[in-house]
């Protein structure tokens, strides 16, 4: 069996790369790339440039974005009381899916995870309790997956925040244990955030 042309096996190996892509996933789409339209490919790399040179993260809750602050930071409309913390920005689209949250957010960036040499340090913590001191923050909703380095972050926050005399508390355990916001439907999420519970400091 004769073998790929190197650019071909190049690109196979960067597109196995991406999250959800297998070998063979990479495999088809390389091969459909390399026999594409010259102009169809090189507007889908622009449009890889684009998005990668012009989304940013927002200096205030760490959402994507393209301008500062972002729509949900700069929205009048949401309640400025309460506070969603979530590990990551695509959780925050996964939360906006189920339309039923309508307070701010707060990306973390990650969970604590000594095994992996994340502490607490190495989260976007100082910048939420900045926040917490500047805005009329009521209540702070931990948002995040029911892992174990999940439910170990979350108790730690629940300790720190409570320190500021806030009510801490935690969506409801809708969500399958063990996995992230992003494979749950709109129905889990909404009803996780209704049944969240406060947090014993």
């Amino acid at each position: 069996m004769p073998s790929l042309p190197e650019p071909i096996a190049t690109l196979i190996a960067a597109l196995h790369k991406l999250p959800g892509i297998g070998p063979r996933s990479a495999e088809r789409l390389a091969l459909h790339l390399v026999q594409t339209d010259v102009e169809a490919v090189k507007q889908l790399a622009q449009a890889l440039l684009d998005a990668r040179g012009k989304v940013q993260l927002c200096g205030t809750c760490g959402a994507l974005t393209e301008r500062q602050p972002c729509a949900l930071c700069d929205d009048p409309r949401r309640d400025g009381s309460l506070i969603c913390l979530v590990e990551r920005p695509v959780d925050i689209l996964s939360i906006e899916k189920a339309g039923t949250f309508h307070g701010k957010y707060h990306v973390l960036g990650g969970k604590i995870s000594p095994l992996n040499g994340v502490e607490p340090e190495d989260l976007r913590i100082a910048e939420l309790e900045a926040r917490l001191a500047r805005e009329p923050v009521q209540e702070v909703i931990i948002a995040l997956g029911t892992d174990v380095e999940g439910d170990a972050t979350s108790f730690y926050l629940a300790k720190r925040l409570a320190k500021r005399g806030l009510k801490v508390s935690r969506i409801a355990h809708g969500l399958p244990a063990g996995s992230g916001l992003e494979y749950a439907d709109e129905v889990t999420l909404s009803h996780a955030l209704e049944g969240r519970r406060e947090m014993p400091s």
